[in-house]
């Protein structure tokens, strides 16, 4: 059981349910026979036998991509160093940083079985009850938490929202997905939605205040706000990730780049107090540690670190590319000598790097009473 997750008894955590169709499996994964995420003020023990091996070997190296997304005729993308992104509209303020391809969309569903094994099995911590009517996720990408959770909640009405439309044709039938720009002003009801989720919108967002001002607008008395956000910073208990390492240099470069564009890296610090200026009471923060590689002796944080790992190395030029290039002014070769060195360092089992995740909900002032029926 989670240090953090105060429900319920200990939970044996294998694939989550609506993992990737075809997953980059680890080609050692470890089974977790129980759960130990670790909460961010807890230690990550490291394995002993971890300490002779100069480099990760659970990363295989494949890239292969099962995404099946929107027709592509209503894609209309911009192709930048052979990566497609969002067609970026200036009226709006749309301009994303992350590409749209099957690439970065096989990275995000093994982000999503990632996140999922973090909280053992759940797919949410906010108390919503067993009967959430209607439910919005924010920023979907994919669409995989929304199928999981529309596959979960039946008689629920699940809305995912997106700038990009890749998300697949064959859903659960209570699920639809919209486009949209959750950054402009919002054209659903007040007081619609029991549960509106926002998951990793780190850099996506230019002005979070006005974003969580009109998620508490569309949210029902009684209903729930839930945040889920990473923080970029490479770090490590042990001194083999100090602030002048590489991986912290990496994390730091990113943090700049965004903050020039614009939209910040650095939600994580920000969500709860911002979520509760909107309204929100009861608010609630869940912070976790999450390892990367396969070091920590525990064998749920161990798999927890090999699929972080695996997320990682995977996003390492989507997360790059468009900063570092049009943001930064870097040439190609120098984004791509970058990433190469920054790969080496994450396979390098010397460096027993971790970085943080908080979970924050709240509930908007009232009563919703189907929510606990």
């Amino acid at each position: 059981m989670s240090a953090e997750i105060k429900e319920g008894a200990t939970t044996t955590v294998g694939s989550p349910p609506k993992s990737p169709a075809n997953p980059l499996t680890p080609p050692t994964a470890v089974e977790a026979e129980t759960a130990a995420t670790i909460p961010a003020g807890g230690t990550i023990s490291i394995d002993p036998l971890d300490e002779d091996a100069e480099t990760d070997s659970a990363y295989g190296g494949d890239e292969s991509s099962s995404t099946v997304s929107i027709a592509s005729s209503i894609r209309h993308y911009r192709e930048f160093h052979g990566r497609t992104f969002h067609n970026f509209n200036t009226e709006t303020t749309s301009e994303y940083w992350g590409p749209n391809d099957d690439k970065m969309n096989e990275q995000l569903d093994i982000g999503h079985h990632m996140l999922t094994l973090m909280l053992d099995g759940k797919l949410f911590l906010a108390p919503i009850g067993p009967n959430p009517q209607k439910v919005l996720d924010v920023g979907t990408g994919t669409g995989i938490w929304a199928i999981d959770f529309a596959d979960q909640f039946p008689s629920a009405e699940v809305i995912g929202t997106d700038i990009s439309p890749t998300q697949p044709t064959f859903v659960p039938p209570n699920l639809k997905f919209e486009l949209d720009d959750a950054q402009l002003e919002w054209t659903y009801q007040p007081n619609s939605f029991e549960y509106i989720h926002v998951r990793c919108l780190l850099g996506a967002i230019q002005d979070w205040a006005h974003l969580y001002r009109e998620i508490y607008k569309c949210t029902k008395p009684g209903g729930y706000i839930e945040h889920l956000e990473i923080s970029i910073m490479f770090k490590s208990e042990d001194g083999s990730v100090t602030e002048d390492h590489f991986m912290a240099q990496w994390s730091k470069t990113l943090l700049d780049a965004a903050e020039r564009l614009g939209k910040t890296f650095a939600i994580y610090d920000f969500n709860r107090e911002m979520i509760t200026n909107a309204g929100f009471v009861d608010v609630v923060e869940k912070k976790f540690k999450v390892p990367v590689g396969t070091w920590p002796s525990d064998p749920k944080m161990k798999e927890l670190g090999q699929w972080n790992m695996l997320f990682c190395l995977e996003g390492l030029e989507s997360w790059s590319l468009y900063l570092l290039s049009t943001v930064l002014k870097w040439s190609y070769e120098e984004i791509q000598a970058h990433i190469m060195t920054m790969r080496k360092q994450i396979l390098n089992r010397k460096n027993h790097a971790y970085y943080d995740i908080n979970v924050v909900y709240g509930r908007k002032p009232g009563e919703l009473s189907n929510m606990t029926a």
